[in-house]
């Protein structure tokens, strides 16, 4: 065996150990050793963690998209998304709040005091979002409305948006003791939460949506009940975990008392996490109204396909720039600044080489990918233009991800979220108004506001992060 033929042996070998490594799932203290171990060992659980997020969606659009009136089941599936994305707000705010606070703790080496705000954390999210769900319940259908859906639209897509509401309590505790775990150092554990909860949709859709022997065929509302029972196996796993006592969180019944100073702490990072999410959330929720009421129902099924594809690829970078909240928040728990700051540099590194892969995979296969999930010719049209458009800014979207990371996971929530107020409602949402309304575009003019505001936005985050201000943030 030639010189060169053994180091390529030992490089694969060291590969495939980093990658056993990552998907095995334990605590790691992320204050010491390789910074690129570190992130890799943090990136590859939680890039397949988000990969597995977006299928979701994804299936229930693959599912749906050959139903019959395909269209409005689209649209239905896109703008319950889209509403929900504010529960999702919530769920994110806190599990951010939950991962600088754990992984602080953990950097500072006290596990139980992490596991006791983990709790806390969880006590928090399920008083909040009940009454949500209950709302959701109720006004299901003139949420719809409200977002430009057609009267066709309502009627077919009620049931499926009243479950979905309803069952955003689950959503919500996905998100947030994924956080946890996150925080932890054991990314492994999310992902393989949402596998349980992927494998389970993806059995389920079929049989719902079609029928299945006894089975009867649920149609639209089929995708709403599999997504449902799915997430709901994953958070049944997150859960056996927790109370295992097996890992470095060791939660115990005590620990769900009610501690109102500690919920203060976590609010406090939490509330501006939250805002900055729903910032966005509302931002998406305008521009899908505005593509709705411009572009008519096709329009709108174009744009939710388009976005969708987007979100598949672009989860998985949210994912490694998750990465960057763990490592910058233990490391300011163990006072190690300088380290925090390289962690970052070294994820925005990988990130911006995945999106520029990704950028040029989507212009590649955008139409192939767009007709493997809609077989209506309109839609697939109005989903490739606005797929064109939306792809150019995917490495200021990476760049954006990887700054508000690090924000979040010092404990500086609300950089981020004024950040978000300028770009999203100051100028992302007049822009597209302006280019769709007044310039008469429709909805290519909300497409091309989409990257122009998302390249403003990490051009301010990185102006933000080099005065370093968030080093400084106790919490």
């Amino acid at each position: 065996m030639t010189a060169h033929q053994s180091a390529s042996q030992g490089k694969l070998s060291r590969i495939l150990s980093l990658l056993k490594q990552a998907l095995k799932g334990e605590d790691l203290d992320f204050t010491q050793g390789s910074i690129r171990k570190g992130v890799l060992l943090l990136a590859i659980p939680m890039m397949l963690e988000m990969a597995m997020e977006s299928v979701f969606a994804l299936v229930d659009l693959y599912f749906v998209g050959h139903l019959p009136n395909s269209s409005h089941a689209i649209q239905t599936v896109g703008l319950t998304e889209s509403v929900l994305t504010i529960i999702y707000s919530l769920a994110i705010g806190m599990s951010m709040a939950a991962t600088a606070v754990v992984a602080r703790r953990i950097g500072e080496k006290n596990p139980e005091a992490a596991a006791k705000a983990g709790v806390q954390a969880i006590l928090i999210a399920v008083a909040f979002n009940l009454i949500i769900s209950v709302l959701g319940v109720i006004y299901a259908a003139d949420i719809l409305s409200i977002m430009g859906a057609s009267d066709e639209t309502v009627a077919h897509g009620t049931t499926f948006t009243r479950i979905m509401m309803g069952g955003s309590v689950i959503i919500v505790l996905l998100f947030l003791i994924n956080g946890i775990f996150r925080g932890a150092g054991n990314a492994a554990i999310a992902m393989k939460s949402l596998w349980i909860a992927n494998i389970a949709n993806i059995i389920l859709c079929p049989i719902l949506i079609n029928g299945f022997g006894p089975i009867p065929a649920f149609g639209l509302t089929g995708a709403a009940i599999a997504t449902t029972i799915g997430r709901s196996m994953g958070v049944a796993y997150q859960i056996w975990h927790l109370a295992s006592g097996k890992g470095l969180l060791k939660v115990q019944l005590s620990y769900f008392k009610p501690h109102f100073e500690q919920m203060k702490a976590l609010l406090k990072i939490a509330t501006p996490g939250i805002f900055q999410f729903i910032i966005a959330s509302c931002s998406w929720i305008f521009l899908a109204q505005l593509v709705a009421t411009t572009g008519g129902d096709h329009g709108s099924a174009g744009y939710q396909t388009a976005l969708r594809l987007m979100m598949f690829f672009m989860l998985p970078a949210w994912g490694m720039s998750n990465a960057a909240a763990t490592l910058v928040g233990q490391n300011l728990g163990a006072k190690h600044l300088q380290r925090a700051v390289d962690s970052v540099m070294k994820t925005a590194k990988y990130i911006v080489i995945y999106m520029l892969l990704v950028m040029t995979f989507t212009f590649i296969g955008g139409y192939y990918f767009i007709s493997f999930f809609s077989n209506d010719e309109l839609v697939q049209e109005v989903a490739l233009h606005a797929l064109q458009i939306m792809s150019l800014g995917y490495i200021f979207y990476g760049i954006g991800m990887v700054l508000v990371s690090t924000f979040n996971g010092a404990g500086d929530t609300w950089t981020p979220t004024w950040v978000n107020f300028f770009g999203f409602w100051l100028f992302q949402i007049p822009l597209a108004y302006i280019l769709a309304k007044h310039f008469e575009m429709g909805p290519t003019g909300v497409f091309i506001a989409i990257p122009v505001a998302e390249i403003g936005i990490a051009i301010a985050g990185y102006i933000l992060f080099k005065k370093g201000r968030w080093k400084t943030i106790q919490v």
